[in-house]
């Protein structure tokens, strides 16, 4: 059976898209086979991995009923992926019936067996599609800016996760809080770096030895919808996310390398 990863922050703009597209490509350069869901109806992901968002089934019609998880599922040249648009954006007023946290778990039940990893990029902040995403996943990564305003965001989602794991998911792990749009030269940097490790050991949080530096090159793969690792093998980001895979394995996060 898959592994199911979410990547969950309450603040936008810290990478979540990145960092779910570059441990898709990264496992599919490994031999796994990968399953990406876009939950966010900004569908982000989708357009990074050249999916096609306007005629084919999105994760919108899954959720409702309207396509079997199968028929959704499409094949690009990075990896598998269920891709999402803007009518996702109205499941929260769509959706009040009591469970709701549990359809996306539900509908990825029938995919498990066809996948080493299936790698959800959630939205921002906590709503219903977040809170679904969470019940579905085994583990959850957290990736957050080097920036003071980052901080107030980790005890707001360990209170999530913890909500979580007492109404839905008990299964649910933190696997990691993964700084990104480092750059170890400036102050405020090394200083968050230091404050986020003592939160890490107060809360019982892991905080990932990785570190992700800004990197151009990734960011114009997305906007051209190439696989980062294809497009920049050399660059610092896809090194910096490679050496996350690499310790992800070492913690035991991962089913293993083939």
């Amino acid at each position: 059976m898959s592994k199911i990863i979410a990547i969950a922050t309450q603040k936008g703009g810290v990478g979540k898209t990145t960092t779910a597209g570059a441990l898709a490509a990264g496992f599919k350069k490994r031999g796994f086979r990968v399953l990406a869901v876009d939950m966010d109806p900004q569908s982000n992901l989708s357009f990074s991995m050249k999916a096609d968002s306007e005629t084919c089934a999105t994760i919108y019609h899954v959720l409702k009923g309207e396509a079997r998880t199968q028929f959704a599922i499409q094949h690009t040249p990075v990896t598998d992926i269920i891709a999402s648009n803007m009518l996702l954006s109205g499941i929260e007023l769509e959706f009040t019936d009591k469970g709701r946290e549990f359809l996306l778990r539900d509908a990825l039940a029938p995919v498990r067996e066809l996948y080493d990893y299936i790698l959800i990029d959630s939205p921002p902040g906590i709503g219903v599609l977040t809170v679904n995403a969470l019940t579905a996943a085994d583990s959850v990564i957290v990736p957050m800016l080097p920036d003071i305003f980052s901080l107030q965001g980790i005890a707001q989602l360990y209170e999530t996760v913890e909500n979580v794991r007492r109404r839905s998911n008990p299964r649910l792990s933190i696997a990691g809080i993964l700084l990104v749009k480092y750059n170890p030269r400036t102050r405020i940097a090394r200083e968050v770096h230091g404050t986020v490790e003592m939160i890490s050991k107060n809360l019982g949080i892991p905080l990932f030895r990785s570190c992700i530096r800004t990197c151009i090159a990734m960011t114009e793969a997305q906007s051209l919808q190439h696989d980062m690792i294809e497009y920049a093998p050399n660059s610092t980001g896809v090194q910096d996310y490679l050496a996350l895979l690499d310790e992800m394995m070492e913690g035991g996060i991962t089913v293993g390398e083939k």
